[in-house]
């Protein structure tokens, strides 16, 4: 046991480094649960406790170095959190398949779309809020807040390109943005994992503990290298992501 949380404490510092970066850092997290025996769900609820610790420190220490633009996520928080609730309860009664097969086609476009784009999200843009980027803003915090509770793969990059492509941030304060809103639905889902008791906290407290220490690295990183570092990153974890869902809904 002592070999697995080793492993696991590892991987999920390395995920949680990249994850504060550009988002994506499930596909490495919750792989490492599976591998060493946990039980599906069990390591879907574990995997979202430890990820919850990760991103309240990246979101934490995005805000207080100034990278969060709070007028607008602030007024986004309810809308992620209502459609959270929403997404958890609906994947309790629908069928995710459909999304299984079109959310790995949205997010290979996101990521050939930012590669095509040579300057999106070098250079801030945002220049300021109008009533229909905060109507449109309002939308995609409670549909990908939905999307997370709902399904959950991708939630960070999607996060993160709305906020480049509607608002013009660069992709520091998008990338700082979308922490703040992936927290708030990580701890949504946090809390019903654990009353349904599907967290191994043996598990899953030293993965928090190692997932909070690649945070405080990744945002680290993201703040002082900036988007230069970020987008690169980014465009990977998306395509990675991307191919990961590719190879287990069609294949």
């Amino acid at each position: 046991m002592f070999d697995e949380i080793i492993l696991l404490c590892v991987l999920g510092f390395i995920a949680a480094t990249i994850d504060a970066i550009a988002g994506g850092g499930g596909l490495i997290s919750l792989p490492a649960l599976l591998l060493v025996g946990i039980p599906p769900h069990y390591a879907l609820g574990t995997n979202k406790f430890a990820a919850t610790v990760g991103s309240l420190t990246s979101s934490l220490t995005y805000a207080r170095s100034g990278k969060v633009y709070l007028p607008v996520v602030i007024w986004q928080i309810p809308f992620t959190f209502i459609g959270t609730c929403l997404g958890v309860w609906s994947i309790l009664h629908i069928s995710s398949d459909f999304l299984t097969k079109a959310v790995p086609i949205l997010i290979l476009l996101v990521g050939f779309y930012t590669l095509l784009q040579k300057n999106l999200g070098l250079e801030d843009r945002f220049q300021g809020i109008t009533p229909l980027s905060r109507l449109l803003g309002f939308l995609f915090a409670f549909v990908l807040g939905f999307y997370d509770g709902f399904f959950g793969p991708g939630t960070g990059s999607f996060l993160i390109f709305c906020y480049i492509t509607l608002y013009g941030f660069n992709f520091t304060v998008s990338s700082a943005n979308a922490k703040v809103l992936n927290f708030i639905s990580n701890f949504v889902s946090l809390i019903l994992f654990a009353l349904s008791g599907k967290i191994i906290y043996t598990y899953g407290i030293p993965m928090a503990l190692s997932m909070f220490l690649g945070s405080r690295l990744g945002t680290h990183l993201a703040i002082h290298r900036g988007s230069a570092l970020i987008k690169p990153i980014f465009i990977t974890m998306s395509l990675l992501v991307a191919l990961k869902l590719v190879i287990e809904n069609y294949m």
